[in-house]
């Protein structure tokens, strides 16, 4: 109810008139910081891209270690005869260790019987464990349950997020799925930080936490990652045909996950607004200033320096969406939800275009966003 409260109050206070936009400039995805002007892939992935990951890295979302976590999968179930038969269910343990410490993860898993063949494979977090994503009773609860459930809150009931996980239509169309709770690899709540993965890596220090040090979606993006060196080992599973998905929060992890991995073919972003896909300089909806308020454990602290002063941030989420080149991205937003800036994402998409063009790739030609239950298809064939 304090997070309910928290973002309710915080609406009150933002603009959702497009009238009041300011007037801005968005940085050029192919000018280098020298002033040079990026002409081909080859420039692109040398120079521009590795400068825009440093930028994101220090200035947002902090820099992912580089230090190797060791990680072991205990196989705790699997049910060949998941979802009326259609499908085996694996649940997996997932254990983090530096020697001296580990945290553990739960993957739920099912993989559809036919095709017989391999199978591509939809990756996304749930934000009430395994459990809320089904109503199968021998699905395990997550490790970190009893710290993040709010006490007496149906939201936290067996199968209560079912909706949202159409694990029947995804096997029928030949896909596999895994998904994990978020808070296993990171509680959402800021006082739990030493319950999640950043606390395993050298120079953790629960009192200081450096200006540029990764917070919880650097660590959701890296579990992401996990997930998919657990899913290479799999043989059912196709591992060139890996898609990451993630709503809200987890669309900003998607993301980020996606600049980083390139093992993620296919990335979709749905109304992951301020800090996903939607512009910052549009200071439209939630703000710099505003998600750094509400959740300071997202992103890294340089990224509070932006507060109030989007133009000064030296790069923006278009920029975000063209480090994804030339993998797909899907952004996904909804009419109604202006707090995530619709228009800001679908801008996003539009002015990562010269990139994706880049590669002998279409994009989003025009600037004018589609209309309700409408979409635009882009950067699927060569441009002849």
């Amino acid at each position: 109810m304090w997070l309910l409260a928290t973002i309710v109050c915080a609406q009150q206070n933002v603009n959702y008139d497009e009238s009041k936009v300011p007037l801005y400039v968005l940085p050029d995805v192919l000018q280098c910081d020298n002033g040079g002007k990026i002409a081909d892939t080859g420039q692109w992935e040398r120079q521009r891209r590795p400068e825009l990951m440093e930028l994101f890295a220090s200035q947002v979302y902090g820099r992912t270690p580089d230090t190797k976590i060791d990680v072991t999968y205990e196989t705790l179930a699997e049910n060949p005869d998941a979802l009326d038969g259609k499908a085996t269910a694996k649940q997996v343990k997932f254990t983090f260790s530096n020697g001296k410490k580990k945290i553990e993860a739960l993957l739920l898993m099912y993989i559809p019987h036919k095709p017989t063949g391999k199978v591509p494979v939809f990756v996304g977090y749930n934000y009430k464990g395994n459990h809320s994503t089904t109503c199968d009773t021998t699905v395990v609860y997550s490790p970190v349950f009893h710290l993040v459930k709010e006490p007496d809150h149906s939201d936290w009931e067996r199968g209560n997020q079912s909706s949202r996980w159409s694990y029947d239509k995804i096997i029928d169309r030949g896909y596999a799925i895994a998904t994990m709770c978020y808070h296993d690899i990171f509680p959402d709540k800021p006082e739990l930080r030493d319950h999640g993965i950043v606390s395993l890596f050298p120079g953790y220090d629960p009192e200081a936490i450096a200006p540029d040090e990764w917070q919880a979606i650097g660590a959701w993006a890296w579990g992401s990652s996990r997930i998919v060196d657990f899913l290479e080992t799999q043989e059912k599973i196709d591992s060139d045909k890996i898609a990451i998905m993630g709503h809200s929060r987890q669309g900003k992890a998607a993301l980020w996950a996606g600049a980083r991995d390139e093992r993620f073919r296919i990335v979709i972003s749905n109304n992951s607004g301020c800090g996903g896909a939607a512009l910052f300089r549009r200071e439209f909806g939630e703000t710099i200033a505003v998600i750094n308020k509400n959740f300071p454990h997202w992103f890294c602290k340089n990224f509070r320096q932006y507060n109030n002063r989007e133009e000064a941030l030296p790069a923006d989420q278009h920029q975000l969406i063209a480090l994804i080149a030339p993998r797909k991205v899907s952004v996904a937003s909804a009419e109604k939800d202006l707090w995530a800036d619709p228009k800001g994402e679908f801008l996003s998409a539009f002015h990562a275009g010269p990139v994706y063009r880049l590669y002998g790739l279409s994009a989003i030609d025009s600037d004018e966003m589609p209309k309700l239950h409408g979409f635009i298809v882009r950067s699927v064939t060569k441009c002849s």
